[in-house]
């Protein structure tokens, strides 16, 4: 792998030097295993398994004793440096040492107390070290991903998808959604899974109308929609999937609604193409959704990026900047919501291609169990 990081990194060397930085930290624990390869994980959000700290000519990863072992052997095109006193207290012998005069910092993972009590610790040695808040260098990297990531995705969707059709052999009404969750959880892990990608969601009846429900005691009923979330990590790549089932027969209301939203999948995934933005690609969704009678049902964005982390760049959203290229996963994941029936969703991930998109589900959207 590490011809995967060190090309990753002249990417990185680059940005920096366009930035006019001499010195880039890099605390985001997805950027640091992107560039690194290091797989530490940060337990809480003002706790940290380490830092890169990237120059022109050095690569030291700052890590403490929790993860010096591990540092090493993942991370070899880095030194690796133990910190005792914290990364704050020592971040200005580094930085000294690196002839550092203007670092760039991830302004989305560092908070004020963190980015106080480094500038307090440099000023204080008397180095003069000027802070600059940066957003996304390594994430517009993260992107657009090379075939092995695709391949890693994929098969994290094979994983995903082949519990879930396990899953559907023994589903009955008057199961609880906590069950059929955590039993999809274990056939996840059993299927290889490394774990999951966000809390697995099964949510029946009125809960459906949830697009983030926490799965409850309740029991699922015959006839009615039940709205399925979940995703493996595998590999250190995502998955994200989302269908929509009825235990029986369906009325005409589920009818309607879930021809819909397959319909709306459809036109969007047939509008992704390079250059094409993500604005334009959610309001192929979305209004075909309001034109069929569903307008402010459909109420979160269209999609958005996966990779090692489940929601990265780009955006499929009204709000959007993004602009599609090759080699972009996205997720395509249409819903409709309503507070006294339920909802009906279908995600599917999907690849910009040159000519279009590919997707990567094997799974289809039927509804129906009989």
């Amino acid at each position: 792998m590490n011809h995967i990081h060190g090309k990753r990194l002249e990417q990185i060397r680059q940005v920096i030097s366009e930035k006019e930085l001499d010195t880039f930290l890099v605390l985001i624990e997805e950027n640091r295993r992107y560039l690194s390869g290091f797989t530490g994980e940060d337990t809480h959000f003002d706790e940290s398994a380490g830092a890169l700290i990237i120059t022109d000519t050095g690569l030291i990863l700052a890590t403490d004793s929790r993860f010096t072992l591990q540092a090493d052997r993942e991370a070899p095109l880095f030194e690796i440096f133990r910190y005792e006193k914290g990364l704050a207290k020592e971040l200005p012998d580094i930085l000294n040492s690196l002839n550092t005069k203007r670092i760039g910092f991830e302004s989305k993972r560092i908070s004020f107390s963190q980015y106080s009590d480094m500038v307090e610790e440099t000023n204080a040695k008397g180095l003069g070290i000027e802070f600059v808040p940066t957003d996304g260098m390594v994430e517009d990297l993260r992107a657009i991903k090379d075939e092995s990531e695709i391949d890693k995705t994929k098969k994290a969707l094979m994983i995903a998808e082949s519990a879930f059709k396990d899953m559907m052999n023994s589903l009955k009404p008057g199961m609880t959604e906590k069950e059929v969750a955590w039993a999809m959880e274990i056939k996840m892990r059993a299927a290889g899974a490394d774990k999951l990608s966000f809390p697995t969601i099964c949510a029946s009846g009125l809960n459906s109308a949830l697009p983030h429900a926490i799965p409850e005691n309740r029991k699922i009923k015959a006839d009615e929609p039940v709205l399925f979330d979940w995703g493996v990590r595998l590999s250190g790549y995502c998955s994200d999937t989302s269908r929509t089932i009825v235990l029986g027969k369906p009325d005409d209301t589920f009818l309607k609604i879930f021809q819909t939203v397959r319909d709306a999948q459809e036109k969007a995934i047939e509008a992704i193409r390079p250059g094409v933005s993500g604005k334009t690609v959610d309001e192929v969704a979305r209004s075909h959704i309001e034109n069929a009678g569903y307008k402010g049902k459909f109420g979160h964005g269209l999609g958005h990026g996966t990779g090692i982390a489940v929601h990265e760049e780009p955006r499929l959203s009204p709000l959007s900047t993004s602009v599609l290229k090759p080699g972009m996963i996205v997720t395509v994941e249409p819903g409709i919501y309503i507070a006294d029936w339920g909802g009906v969703r279908i995600e599917n991930q999907v690849v910009v291609r040159e000519d279009g998109a590919e997707v990567l589900n094997q799974l289809d959207t039927t509804f129906q169990i009989n």
